[in-house]
């Protein structure tokens, strides 16, 4: 800033030095005044002649443009001689600007600048002074002229005479060759200082070309650009004063750069053999079929030219070039004879009409295929211009859209009329349709590449006026892909952190896949969601290989405090329109020895006493597995202790027994019931069995601890119900009843065949022995005194 300011200072004094040196002088005043001013001779007066001594005084004559302090800009003081500071003189300002811009002090003779004055829409002033006596209103000095010259400052940015140029120049061309020239110009002053000096820079369309910083030619900069690699450029040129240097101005500018087209690819046949059919009606001229030559280039530069060059059939057949489609149509050229020949061969060359000779060393510039005629004779179905179709669409083309076409004839004399139609045992779903009368196909329903990405149809013409005339070609279609999946992650990841991970350590790669193919390959980027951009714990790096590694950002951590951590990746793709998708990993946080081996991700083991070692574990576990062993034992032993069931003869009376439900009278009833036996639980244990059910000696009778005769029956009947739930050798066919206990002192008597149980003597059952032996052992279990504890 210092020197700035000494710089400045010193431009400043020059330009006062130099506006005193060309303004007009004290001395060039009098000298301009004096043939005016001068004495007169004459014959009678011999007085000498000699000059008065007067003059102008001032001592500034320049401003700076744009200023913008708080008071007006002080240019300059108006002074005479004959200024003796009485006030007696009055100062006049006339002239560019005079009462307008510049204001002078009528008294003290002091300019002032009453605007800001800008130096690009007036760079001088020529203004005229004078000094008038007030008393006699005569001027004491001559009106005198000087200039007020405006200083420039920085304060235009340079500006191209265009605001976007165009320009071409041919592909393949060398480096450093001349493409266009663009030009800036500055408002500012040229002579004074750097304001206008342009210095021009390239801000985009490197590393295809680059521009000289003086002049503003733009040159290439890489050889061999190819235009079927890429046509256009895009290329923004920037003007800069100041000399370029920093706190300049600038301008930019557009630079659309095509490049133009040279014959440097040479004409090439899709495919090697081409066939084509002839019936032997057809006059001479009649064209057969169509083959095309790709070349890349375009214009001139592609027009091709078809001949036969050799063949058996070079002299039956001719080819002439179609100018407009660069097609080569093979013509009958004399009558054919089906008995005679039915095929023919033909060689057929394409070479390009304009070669260029700097590209003849790639090889040379023509290309043949072999055409195949055959002859067919009369009343034949239509005839297809091509063997097959191969058809490109994109996945996202809308339905109702025509994709292609295909073209039949019928190669007889009649040349009916054809019909077209698709054959619905190729195309089930009934995705394409084609009109039948020019053969045009078009899409019924919407096309995905990543589920069918060929489509293999078949395309059936036939004559109208006969439907047995009628022909067949596969068409094949291809899906081509666009960008409408996103990345995702190629696996599922299961991912641990070590406890004792250090900073900066490595714990997980991840890859990436998509079902869309890219013509280049798939490109993916990994990265952070926005919220997680600054994770405290781990960071995403991208490999740039389209993996990305997962990385530690701190020393240690604690499964007690967190035990998993998940962390949002996006994917994106390298694809127009990009697209992307966030994926969450999952990171365990395990313990692992010395090594980086994981040893247990369980939360649950930190729950476990430190002092426990996995001996001790495995020692615990034993003892409860031999604990349930001996439990099993217990129980298949206790089984084994059972009796076998007394009735396992062929006499088995349980079919004969009848169950009877009948229910008291109700409270009205005083013989209902008795709950007698159930306020008396010693009677209930004298009962050794029951008669609701076939007796078996194999169940012993269980002996509860004795009640007292006040025992609630409720709880009686809980415990009951509890014993028997619990007991594994209860009957199969034991039934508990259940009565309600309805308070004490009841007058009823029970009907229930509990009663028995609560009489004094045991019912005599020796009459049994008397039914013969069918019944000898009811007699057995029921006959004696101590037939029920056997």
């Amino acid at each position: 800033m210092m020197r700035t300011h000494s710089l400045l200072t010193v431009l400043l004094w020059s330009c006062v030095f130099y506006v005193i040196h060309m303004t007009p002088s004290q001395k060039r005043t009098n000298k301009h005044s004096h043939s005016e001013r001068i004495t007169g001779l004459s014959e009678n007066d011999g007085k000498t002649l000699h000059r008065t001594k007067r003059g102008w005084m001032w001592n500034q004559f320049f401003l700076l443009e744009e200023y913008t302090g708080p008071d007006t800009q002080y240019v300059g003081k108006l002074h005479t001689d004959q200024d003796k500071g009485d006030g007696n003189l009055k100062y006049i300002l006339t002239g560019d600007g005079a009462g307008s811009l510049f204001i002078i002090d009528e008294n003290t003779g002091d300019i002032h600048a009453a605007k800001k004055l800008d130096r690009e829409e007036k760079s001088l002033y020529v203004l005229r002074a004078k000094a008038i006596d007030r008393k006699t209103g005569r001027q004491v000095e001559p009106e005198s002229e000087f200039i007020i010259k405006i200083h420039d400052i920085n304060d235009n940015e340079p500006k191209f005479t265009k605001d976007m140029y165009t320009a071409s120049i041919p592909e393949m061309s060398g480096v450093g060759t001349s493409v266009i020239q663009v030009t800036a110009t500055d408002a500012d002053d040229e002579n004074y200082g750097n304001s206008a000096k342009v210095v021009y820079s390239i801000l985009q369309g490197q590393p295809y070309f680059s521009v000289d910083p003086e002049t503003g030619i733009i040159r290439t900069a890489l050889p061999d650009m190819s235009r079927e690699n890429r046509e256009q450029y895009q290329v923004v040129i920037q003007a800069k004063d100041m000399g370029g240097q920093m706190g300049g101005l600038s301008g930019t500018t557009t630079v659309n750069i095509t490049l133009t087209d040279v014959n440097d690819n040479p004409p090439r046949f899709p495919q090697s053999t081409y066939q084509f059919s002839s019936p032997e009606s057809a006059p001479p001229g009649t064209p057969l079929g169509r083959i095309k030559a790709n070349d890349p280039d375009v214009g001139e530069n592609a027009e091709i030219e078809y001949s036969i060059s050799n063949g058996d059939g070079s002299d039956m057949f001719d080819i002439v070039t179609d100018k407009d489609t660069q097609e080569g149509i093979i013509t009958v050229k004399k009558p054919l004879d089906f008995e005679n020949k039915v095929l023919y061969t033909l060689r057929v060359e394409a070479t390009n009409t304009h070669p260029d000779p700097r590209f003849l060393q790639l090889g040379p510039f023509k290309d043949t295929a072999l055409v195949k005629i055959s002859v067919e004779d009369t009343d034949e179905p239509p005839v297809f211009g091509r063997p097959w179709y191969l058809i490109e669409v994109d996945e996202d083309t809308k339905e109702g859209s025509i994709i292609g076409h295909v073209v039949a004839q019928d190669p007889d004399t009649a040349k009916n009329a054809i019909k077209y139609s698709v054959d619905r045992h190729t195309d089930l779903d009934r995705i394409f349709n084609i009109y039948s009368g020019n053969g045009s196909l078009f899409i019924s329903k919407p096309l995905d590449r990543e589920e069918t990405p060929w489509h293999n149809i078949t395309v059936i013409a036939t004559e109208i006026n006969n439907p047995k005339q009628s022909s067949q070609i596969p068409v094949f279609i291809r899906i081509l892909d666009i960008n409408d999946h996103a990345p995702e992650f190629a696996n599922y990841y299961e991912t641990f952190v070590c406890e004792n991970a250090k900073a900066g350590q490595l714990i997980q790669t991840v890859s990436a896949t998509d079902k869309d193919q890219p013509p280049r390959g798939h490109k993916f980027f990994f990265e952070l969601v926005p919220e997680f951009a600054a994770h405290p714990n781990f960071s995403v790096v991208d490999n740039k290989d389209n993996t990305a590694g997962i990385m530690t950002r701190r020393n240690g951590y604690s499964r007690s405090k967190t035990s998993t951590y998940l962390l949002p990746i996006i994917i994106f793709d390298n694809d127009y329109p990009v697209q992307s998708s966030t994926g969450t990993l999952t990171i365990r946080v395990c313990a692992c020895d010395s090594r980086g081996n994981m040893q247990s991700c369980s939360a649950e083991a930190l729950l476990l006493p430190a002092g426990l070692s996995t001996g001790a574990l495995v020692a615990i576990l034993l003892c409860i597995i031999i604990l349930l062993v001996l439990v099993v034992l217990f129980t298949a032993l206790k089984r084994q202790r059972k009796k076998e069931p007394l009735i396992i003869s062929k006499d088995d009376v349980r079919d004969n027994i009848v169950t009877y439900n009948d229910e008291g009278g109700g409270e009205e009833d005083t013989q209902a019931f008795d709950i007698g036996t159930l306020r008396n639980p010693e009677a209930r244990e004298e009962s050794k069995m029951r008669r609701d059910v076939i007796p078996e000696t194999i169940f012993q009778i269980r002996r509860t601890a004795p009640l007292w005769e006040n025992i609630d029956v409720q709880d009686f009947i809980h415990r009951r119900l509890k014993e028997n739930d619990l007991d594994p050798a209860a009957p199969p066919y034991d039934s508990l009843a259940t009565y309600a206990y309805e308070g004490n002192d009841s007058i009823a008597n029970s009907l229930s065949s509990l009663e028995s149980l609560t009489t004094e003597g045991n019912q005599d059952y020796d009459y049994l022995s008397d039914w013969g032996p069918r019944f000898k052992k009811l007699a057995d279990m029921y006959g004696g005194e101590d037939s029920d504890r056997d």
